[in-house]
């Protein structure tokens, strides 16, 4: 079984769960700005996914600078409760799958959470290939080849 931390308005979220469901598999979506978090489950999510609450924070598109998050000297626990107040605060997509958990940016990196790739060709929202028709994975822009 595989579980997005989804949000439907997220250009990066939805190539994430278009590439899941082209592989086959049917996530459990969970539009987490709805539903809202546990600190017991961000916790959870943040140790599998070997992610501080630092790490997790939304820095863009988020009330993060108007909340004063964004100094390195903001406990974890002050951002733990600033993400369960407002969950547009964390990040996303968060996946976790029988592969492990991640935070899925840019979205390709769900591929190594996937039993089988989607078939390719594969492209994002915007354009960008991420796999070619014969499986094979294009590395992003700026990376190198």
């Amino acid at each position: 079984m595989i579980v997005i931390h989804h949000n439907p308005d997220c250009g990066t979220s939805r190539n994430v769960l278009e590439i899941i469901r082209r592989s086959g598999t049917e996530p459990v979506v969970i539009d987490y700005l709805a539903e809202g978090w546990t600190r017991p489950q961000l916790l959870a999510l943040f140790a599998a996914a070997g992610l501080t609450p630092r790490a997790a924070l939304r820095r863009t598109k988020s009330p993060a600078a108007e909340l004063g998050l964004l100094g390195e000297d903001v406990p974890d626990d002050a951002l733990l409760d600033a993400m369960i107040a407002h969950p547009v605060l964390v990040n996303r997509p968060i996946v976790a799958s029988p592969k492990g958990v991640r935070l899925c940016r840019p979205s390709e990196t769900v591929l190594d959470l996937l039993d089988r790739l989607p078939p390719g060709p594969l492209y994002k929202e915007d354009g960008q290939m991420i796999l070619t028709a014969s499986g094979a994975r294009v590395a992003p822009p700026g990376d190198a080849v």
